[in-house]
């Protein structure tokens, strides 16, 4: 780069230096996908970890994650292994059909060995059940809402076909190689020990098409999403089979930043901040009474649905949003099944 000849068309280099170099900082929040005016990149990306941490011993399961799992066994690499698409409702061993109904549906894979005869399950779901997941603790021996939450790949021999049959789906999906389920099971091990916690919502700005996504859920279908679209990458084709899967929606203006753990409820922390995110969570406490849940509802809907209020907890950090009608919604939409990837030679 040539010196200027001058002070004064020094200062004009200068300026125009900058101009560009704002353009130029323009055009990569755009390429990003952040808002200019926030400097946000939306949806803000799921944070991924080099492990998996031990699970506090404070958070207990009601019922046993994966109580029958095992390691994900090695295929020959001639076999041919069918993938099926596996959904039923929600917690149907203890409600039934009923939030079938309404169509909230958990979601996995099954897969099985035409060589060996033998059947497999997979599914990712919570540690500690969606309850824990989803809202923390408020433990009075410490400043900040705690947090039991961590979500993980279950895999087992077996295929409870009347589970799957009676009140939803089991599909044939898509055939694949022994060596191509061997390369997908060492994905899941990579995905399982970076991919930690589960989060239930996706927040956008309304629920019309083409709206801004604010946050992703990392659900029981999202880890079904990743795993169809890795076995595309594989090379496998997939049947024209229509497949729904339930989202659970919040709706809220650009989110605000606040802050984590230490910077809101540490030392030096926003006391009143602290104290109205901790009043936000309390209502949404577990094991509660008939009327204490009532009460509490009626809390819940005058900070989310009068006072348009909600504090979200991603990648263990915190967000305001301020919330939009109608609010929050459940949904069972159509996400189709991913196109085989194809490789072109001398590209």
């Amino acid at each position: 780069m040539a010196l200027a000849a001058n002070a004064g068309s020094e200062a004009g280099s200068r300026r125009g230096a900058a101009w560009h170099w704002a353009l130029a900082l323009l055009e990569l929040a755009v390429a990003l996908g952040a808002s200019p005016a926030s400097g946000r990149r939306w949806p803000v990306p799921y944070k991924r970890f080099s492990f998996r941490p031990e699970p506090d011993p404070y958070c207990q399961a009601k019922y046993t994650f994966c109580p029958t799992g095992s390691p994900i066994p090695v295929m020959k690499d001639n076999d041919i292994i069918e993938v099926l698409r596996l959904q039923a409702p929600v917690w149907e061993f203890k409600y039934g059909d009923l939030l079938g109904h309404l169509k909230i549906m958990h979601d996995a894979i099954g897969f099985r060995s035409t060589l060996t005869g033998k059947n497999y399950t997979m599914e990712w779901y919570e540690l500690f059940q969606l309850g824990n997941c989803t809202f923390p603790h408020l433990r009075p021996e410490m400043d900040a809402p705690f947090w039991c939450n961590q979500g993980a790949a279950c895999f087992f021999e077996g295929i409870d076909d009347k589970h799957w049959k009676e009140n939803g789906t089991l599909a044939l999906v898509a055939t694949i190689s022994g060596n191509t389920f061997n390369k997908m099971a060492k994905w899941v091990k990579q995905d399982n020990e970076t991919g930690i916690y589960y989060e239930t919502w996706t927040v956008q700005a309304s629920p019309g098409k083409g709206a801004e996504t604010w946050f992703e859920s990392y659900d029981c279908s999202k880890f079904v999403l990743r795993t169809y679209e890795k076995l595309a990458e594989f090379g496998t084709e997939f049947t024209k089979t229509e497949t729904n899967y339930t989202r659970i929606f919040l709706y809220s203006g650009e989110p605000t930043y606040l802050g984590n753990e230490t910077s809101i409820f540490g030392p030096k922390g926003n006391k009143t901040l602290a104290l109205a995110i901790k009043k936000f969570y309390y209502p949404f406490k577990p094991h509660l009474s008939t009327k204490e849940f009532l009460l509490n509802f009626l809390e819940i809907f005058d900070s989310v649905i009068i006072h348009r209020h909600f504090y979200l907890f991603y990648n263990f950090e915190y967000w305001f949003l301020p919330m939009k009608f109608p609010f929050i919604k459940i949904t069972y939409e159509e996400i189709p099944l991913p196109t085989r990837q194809k490789t072109f030679p001398g590209l």
